[in-house]
Parts: structure tokens; C-alpha cells; sequence
């Protein structure tokens, strides 16, 4: 009888400290090329129990196989015109340009991506730098997220020399 309480116990804990760690999806971002405005991946965001904001970005451009892309969020949420209307890249806190988690960079300073032999990757950044609160200068929603046809050299002022913008989506809260 003792060991039927005990995994009751264990039971019952097992169920509250899944509850805990979930995480809830607030937003998400297909991606599409530029050029033929196919699917070329995606972005979904969640929000963590510590306040972060959590993103899974996933592209699959096999023309694009063994190769590198950059990734940034920009300011406007509209891929028109090639992706150009999304304007420069997103940088609340006016910060030089940079790579992810140095001293200095933009919170939409994604960085370099290597896509695999079927140009496939698949990445996970966890920032408290993004938020999804309306008024929050750190709010993504209505952001756009591009693909860049090249690599960010991480120095360059503003963009990185990243390249053409191959890649687009926007950020879209998910009701």
C-alpha cells in the first residue's frame, strides 16, 4: 500500500512539473523566397515561464544546399518590392551591428545559418531581448524576418554585408 501512495505521489508531481516547463506559442513567421514566393521555411516563437521569448526557426532551400545564409529581423513587416520594404534591420536598443550574444549587436542580429547537404537547418535562440507585449519597444510582432543570400561578416555598419535578400517573412501573433 505504501508504494501505491508513493507512485501516486511521484505521479501526481510528474503531472504539476510538466505544467511548469510548458511553453505557449505567441507568434510564428512563414517564410517564403523572394524571388518565386515559395515556402521556404519558418519561425515560430513561444514564451518561456522565465520571460523569455523562445524562437525555432527552420529553412529548407535545397537550391541553396551546403551553403551559409544570414538571418535578421528588420524593422517593417511587409515583403514587398523583394523583400527591400522591411527597411533596415531591427534594433531597439541602438546598437552597433554584431554577432548574437557579444558585447554589442542588434536584437535582430540572428546571425550565420549552415544549411546542411539538402539545405535544410534548423535553430533555437531564447532571448529576453524579444518580447510580445504591445507597447514594449522589444516587441517582434509585426516585425519581418529576412534571408540573406550571404554571410554576415558581423562588422559591417548597419547590415553585416549580408547580401540580397533571398528569404522573407513576418512576424504574426498567433491567437
Amino acid at each position: 500500500m505504501k508504494h501505491y501512495f508513493l507512485g501516486v505521489a511521484f505521479a501526481v508531481s510528474a503531472v504539476f512539473m510538466g505544467c511548469a516547463n510548458k511553453e505557449r506559442e505567441v507568434a510564428s513567421a512563414n517564410l517564403n523566397s523572394t524571388a518565386d514566393n515559395q515556402s521556404i521555411g519558418s519561425a515560430k516563437f513561444y514564451q518561456m515561464n522565465d520571460g523569455k521569448i523562445k524562437m525555432d526557426l527552420e529553412i529548407n532551400m535545397p537550391q541553396r544546399a551546403d551553403s551559409t545564409v544570414a538571418v535578421h529581423f528588420h524593422e517593417h513587416g511587409d515583403c514587398g518590392n523583394m523583400g527591400e520594404n522591411t527597411h533596415g534591420h531591427w534594433n531597439p536598443t541602438n546598437e552597433p551591428h554584431g554577432k548574437w550574444d557579444s558585447d554589442a549587436y542588434h536584437s535582430g542580429d540572428i546571425g550565420n545559418i549552415a544549411l546542411d547537404g539538402k539545405g535544410h537547418a534548423k535553430i533555437t535562440v531564447s532571448t529576453s531581448r524579444w518580447s510580445v507585449d504591445d507597447g514594449d519597444v522589444k516587441n517582434i510582432i509585426g516585425r519581418g524576418i529576412i534571408v540573406h543570400g550571404g554571410t554576415d561578416d558581423y562588422q559591417t555598419q548597419p547590415t553585416g554585408n549580408s547580401g540580397p535578400r533571398i528569404g522573407c517573412g513576418v512576424i504574426a501573433a498567433v491567437k
